[in-house]
């Protein structure tokens, strides 16, 4: 098997040659998601901060090694880290890439997530799991044996499920009715989030999310774990269901499992799509990410300008209201062309309203103007323009 070397972080990890990332590769690494390593890094990093004690962490789907030896690398008051994978080959790789950088607190075993997890029940501050697909068969187990206090770090890649393009999988999968809405990438975090929730529940525990992006081909939540049967229930409070018009793009949310949702739009009388159930609490800590972006500088990172871009337009938006517009869509719907998004953002803010981007979307606006002002608004500055060239 021919093989090359690979540097990340403060690691240096050999990984077998082939044409193209996909889960048929040998062992598989993915230098697209060197971003997501980086990010865990920091995030683990910032966590460790907050504990009086050595952590131990989970890595569930160790491929190459790679994310197991740079927590081990990276991160300090690291006690143990124990790899997972299924795959013999990966096993050995892994191993060997521990040899290689000289990590002698990485245990890696050849066994199933929830074989790993069960058999080392309440033994873990951290679990990663970080699955080629849906995370959906290992939330149970993750949330039964974590540690109270501890951290779950959790990755999908089967984004068109969560996004609503297979509507299917969505429901079998996590419970919940997806929408192909322009903010689809913020429902699946929602919906991920909310089927997380519940299955914490179970074991009457509850999650408080420190951060969560969607990024390329991924969507990743990080939250802490505590417990508590009334803090439980309070926490599922948080659950329910987006209401969406697609005809005039206005939204309402409906908290609770079956709560009353009006079958039409209020605004222009058209029918309702529905997404749900999902979690419409925050889906950042502000004060987390402010530490993070301190945290990032002190860290060597390959990616440190994009992650810094990334927690910077999260730092924004974190304490704006469920869900964003799209300029684009709101101006098709209203049968004009777009104005400078600059333009439109420095109005809003003007008019004392809250305003961020978002990174869910390029031309995405979070703001609590309501949509007929905001409507106004854009035909405004349009009609200011024009009548400028005129």
């Amino acid at each position: 098997m021919d093989t090359h070397y690979i540097e990340e972080g403060l690691v240096k990890i050999e990984v077998p040659d082939f044409e193209k990332v996909s889960a048929k590769a040998p062992v598989f690494y993915n230098p697209v998601m060197e971003l997501n390593r980086d990010i865990s890094v920091v995030v683990l990093n910032q966590y460790r901060k907050s504990l009086d004690h050595d952590i131990v962490i989970f890595d569930a789907f160790g491929g190459t090694g790679i994310r197991g030896a740079r927590y081990s690398k990276e991160i300090p008051g690291v006690e143990r880290v124990l790899v997972g994978d299924v795959n013999p080959l990966a096993v050995e790789i892994a191993k060997n890439n521990m040899k290689l950088n000289g990590i002698t607190n990485v245990d890696v075993e050849k066994n199933d997530a929830n074989v790993l997890l069960q058999s080392n029940k309440g033994l873990f501050d951290v679990v990663d799991i970080d699955p080629f697909g849906t995370p959906s068969m290992f939330t149970q187990s993750t949330a039964i044996n974590i540690r109270p206090g501890g951290l779950i770090c959790i990755s999908a890649t089967d984004t068109s499920a969560l996004c609503g393009t297979y509507h299917d999988p969505c429901i079998r999968k996590y419970g919940a009715e997806p929408q192909k809405t322009e903010y689809c990438h913020e429902n699946g975090i929602r919906i991920l989030l909310a089927f997380i929730a519940r299955n914490l529940a179970v074991n009457q525990k509850y999650m408080h999310v420190l951060f969560s992006h969607s990024t390329e081909h991924y969507m990743r939540i990080y939250a802490t774990v505590k417990r508590g049967g009334k803090a439980t229930n309070r926490s599922l409070e948080n659950i329910g269901f987006i209401a969406h018009c697609p005809h005039c793009l206005h939204r309402q949310s409906f908290k609770g499992y079956v709560p009353p949702v009006e079958d039409t739009c209020p605004v222009c009388g058209e029918k309702y799509v529905v997404a749900g159930p999902l979690w419409l609490g925050h889906i950042s800590d502000k004060e987390f990410i402010k530490n993070m972006i301190e945290t990032t500088d002190e860290l060597q990172l390959n990616k440190k300008e994009d992650l810094l871009k990334l927690f910077n337009l999260c730092l924004d938006e974190s304490e704006g209201p469920i869900t964003f517009y799209d300029i684009h869509k709101i101006c098709k719907s209203l049968k004009i062309s777009s104005p400078k998004m600059n333009d439109v953002i420095d109005e809003i803010r003007d008019r004392g309203y809250f305003i961020s981007r978002t990174h869910f979307k390029l031309t995405g606006m979070r703001t609590d103007m309501p949509l007929d002002e905001l409507k106004e608004l854009i035909i405004k500055i349009k009609e200011e323009k024009l009548g400028k060239e005129v």
